[in-house]
Parts: structure tokens; sequence; C-alpha cells
């Protein structure tokens, strides 16, 4: 299984769930940028299952004909602003991350969160320069987790299972951007029939609990 970051821990604990009610089933992920791993997959690596953060990046790897058959969207995420536990820096809203002095870190625009980020800002006509760029959002989340950066914007998902080192500030609804997590069998898929099963059982009531459990919507 080839994931986007942001479903690290949801989906380890929605593979051992299927593991638990399919005994001879092994579930192996593994997790990076929706970008990396269309090119891995291109390059030969073998997946049977993609889920990309986006809808943008699943159509690169539907181009590249690696795809087995119409992707499906299992769930959907929203931006939030990441910062600091206790809020040290006073930030309340997107404008405040182009505070004088403010050191925000983005992911790159090559990545759904990075996309994502950079619509935020021009939403809402705000300029920033980010310290760095990340090649996935958890580069971002663990940077202002320990306080190497003030702030960053990542997926709502991500802000909550870092609850315990970092806190979060809601972006409104007109300006954020909502995305959809399309999953797709693979044209190398070598075992299809198992990959299905899995993709199926993260749209059905057992996977979509667990997905909402860590914050995502439903498709």
């Amino acid at each position: 299984m080839f994931a986007a970051s942001s479903l690290t821990q949801a989906f380890t604990e929605i593979g051992a769930a299927f593991e638990a009610d399919n005994p001879n089933t092994s579930v192996m992920f593994t997790f990076a940028g929706s970008g990396d791993l269309v090119t891995h997959i291109a390059e030969g690596a073998p997946a049977d299952v993609f889920v990309s953060a986006d809808e943008t990046t699943m159509k690169k790897l539907m181009d590249a004909g690696e795809n087995a058959g119409e992707p499906v969207s299992i769930a959907r995420n929203r931006m939030e602003i990441v910062i600091e536990k206790g809020n040290p820096k006073g930030i309340e809203g997107v404008a405040d991350l182009a505070k004088p002095g403010l050191i925000v870190v983005l992911c790159a625009d090559t990545v759904p969160c990075g996309k994502n980020a950079a619509a935020v800002l021009a939403n809402a006509a705000v300029n920033v320069t980010p310290q760095s760029f990340e090649d996935k959002v958890k580069g971002v989340v663990t940077k202002v987790s320990a306080g190497e950066a003030d702030a960053g914007i990542v997926f709502v998902t991500d802000v909550q299972t870092a609850s315990e080192a970092a806190d979060g500030v809601e972006i409104p609804d007109d300006i954020n951007v909502i995305n959809e997590y399309p999953v797709v069998v693979t044209k190398e898929a070598s075992n299809p029939e198992a990959a299905q099963a899995f993709i199926d059982y993260v749209g059905g009531n057992s996977g979509q609990a667990i997905l909402a459990r860590y914050g995502f919507l439903a498709p």
C-alpha cells in the first residue's frame, strides 16, 4: 500500500483491523508525499494500492497508465494552521502568518499539502516567505512541534494527531481548501483481489469510523 503521509496513523490502525478480519492477509504500507509515491510507482516500485491526498496527483498516476481501474474517494480533508503548543506567538488567523519575525514552514508545492497551503494564502491575500519547504506534511508538523518553526499550514488531521506537541488555529471556510483522497488498485498489483478488498474495507463502516476518529471527513 502506497499512501499519502497524512494517512499514516489512520491507515496504520485500519491495516491492523483489516488483518484481524482477514488473518491470511498481511498489509504493508509506504507513507510519503503523494507526488513522490507516483514517481516511485512509475519507476517500478511494487505497490498494490495507491492513495493520494488529492485528485490532481491521482490524475498523474492515471496519465502514466499505472491504474487498474477508476479511483474512488475514501475521505476528505481540510487545512489548519499548526502552531507551537500554547500558542506563544499569539497566532489567531492566516493574516498573522505574515508577521515580521515569524518563522513559517510549508510543504513544497509538489505535494498536496503545499498546493493547498498556497491556495489558502492566495484566498486570504496573504504573502508569506517560508523558512523552508518540506517534502511531506509530517516535516512541517515536526518542525513546529520541535520549536524549530512558529507555524505552518497542514491538514486538520495532522494537527489532531500531533495534539500532545502542537496546537491548531482554524482556517475559515471561505478561504479554506477541502480535498479528496482517491484510491485505486495499481496496474501492476501482485494481489489485486486483496487490494480491492482493502479498498472496500476502507470505504465500509469500520474503515470510515477509524478515519472519522482521526478527523477526516466522509467522502
